[in-house]
């Protein structure tokens, strides 16, 4: 009876018409549209530090000390709200060479698709209004999307950023921050794009950790760059390797 159970529940909601969170169509192929991007092939040593949830008052500023300490660029997935609250960060943010991109305004992960758009034009514009920046980058909240949510935001002329699966620091649980080192520095490889978080609770582990990844990270040759630095990286490669091909 037990082993029914689940089929029999998937059976239910397909019958009632309730939409899953997940696309159907693959990491694959998503990637091979060019629509999302978890990381790039290279051997180039290049990062992408990136943080989600901010800026907060304390620990964003506290993290932008960290990376103006040793010249290291990141990309913030802001949330429009915080963003709102905070407008001396986001400058500060953009002067400072750091990219700033879009994570919804208000957080919330249960949106229709046109509520969704509605708080990425309204996030677009915050943005915009505070730095004279326009950002095409955007990250759903919690890495959840779907094959609609994804259509909807490509024809607002975004593309979707994830980030590398074993690079996800989980430092919103505050594993402690030796677990975070750790895990950033066991699995860093080369065009990588790293999650952590800079609002959204708590952050000082997040901001002791990086005194550490930081500079042993350089100490291995990586140079830390935005996701549209990254982007750039990738198109100059698969040129050439197209032009390769051709000869």
């Amino acid at each position: 009876m037990k082993k029914a159970t689940f089929p029999l529940l998937i059976i239910m909601l397909l019958f009632w018409g309730i939409k899953s969170t997940y696309a159907d169509k693959g990491r694959q192929y998503y990637e091979e549209a060019g629509q999302i991007l978890w990381e790039i092939n290279t051997e180039e040593k290049v990062i992408a530090l990136t943080f989600d949830d901010g800026p907060h008052r304390k620990y964003t500023a506290e993290i932008l000390d960290v990376l103006k300490n040793h010249n290291a660029n990141a990309t913030f997935f802001v949330v429009g709200a915080n963003a709102e609250k905070n407008p001396d960060l986001l400058i500060r943010m953009y002067n400072e060479g750091h990219e700033i991109a879009n994570h919804t305004f208000t957080h919330n992960r249960n949106m229709r698709s046109s509520e969704l758009i509605m708080e990425i034009r309204k996030t677009h514009e915050t943005i915009q209004a505070i730095t004279g920046h326009q950002t095409t980058l955007f990250r759903p909240v919690e890495g959840l999307y779907t094959d609609e949510l994804v259509e909807a935001v490509t024809k607002e002329g975004y593309k979707l950023v994830m980030w590398s699966w074993h690079l996800d620091t989980l430092d919103w649980k505050n594993p402690g921050v030796k677990k975070i080192v750790n895990f950033v520095l066991d699995g860093a490889k080369e065009g990588n794009v790293v999650l952590f978080h800079d609002g959204g609770g708590n952050r000082q582990q997040t901001v002791e950790a990086l005194k550490t990844i930081l500079p042993e990270l350089k100490k291995e040759g990586y140079k830390f760059v935005s996701i549209s630095e990254l982007m750039k990286i990738q198109g100059a490669e698969h040129q050439e390797k197209q032009i390769s091909n051709d000869k």
